[in-house]
């Protein structure tokens, strides 16, 4: 099984880091992120995904409460 290092973090609009949901090494496959907005203002935010296999995305996340 392949190890790689992980980072998933979320930004607000204007780039300040909000919130660190994973920096660590995994093994491939499937996991599932529970990120607890309860305390965040509406709006949109941003999650930035970085692997250490070179893997890097961006999704928009709008929160609405």
């Amino acid at each position: 099984t392949e190890q790689c290092e992980i980072l998933i973090e979320v930004y607000n609009i204007v780039g300040e880091r909000i919130a660190t949901l994973i920096n660590e090494e995994k093994n491939s496959g499937s996991y599932l992120v529970i990120f607890d907005a309860s305390g965040l203002p509406s709006g949109i935010y941003l999650v930035k995904m970085k692997s250490s296999t070179g893997f890097t995305d961006q999704k928009k996340m709008l929160l609405i409460k």
